[in-house]
């Protein structure tokens, strides 16, 4: 299965993947040195792929959602959500929820500099 969402910027979306969340993106380097197509393996059968927004658009043959609207929220399990919410900060995320205690469990939200939501539990 592959997860793919749209990016307006290759580069800065791999650097932030790398550093937000330790992502590893695997494939041969494009002209701007990120792999093309830009993917991270998630699992054995799970990879998050980046799609420029443009060429997104035409791959699901419709217009690319504004940015800030969320279609999807992506879960990630990490095993400190302070230290996980401050490497993503670090790394460029919007803040969309602080570290709290919700009835489900401690969690926080950030958003990708796309706007991709992520919630670290």
């Amino acid at each position: 299965m592959i997860i793919a969402l749209p990016t307006e910027d290759r580069v800065a979306a791999h650097a932030f993947y790398r550093d937000a969340f330790g992502f590893e993106a695997f494939g041969g380097p494009s002209d701007d040195g990120v792999p093309e197509p830009l993917q991270f393996r998630l699992g054995d059968d799970l990879a998050l792929m980046l799609i420029p927004t443009g060429g997104f658009g035409w791959t699901v043959g419709r217009p690319v959602a504004e940015r800030g609207t969320s279609e999807v929220a992506l879960s990630i399990t990490v095993h400190d959500v302070d230290a996980a919410f401050g490497r993503a900060v670090s790394a460029g995320a919007e803040v969309v929820a602080k570290p709290e205690q919700k009835p489900w469990g401690y969690t926080a939200a950030v958003a990708d500099p796309d706007g991709h939501v992520w919630l670290l539990n």
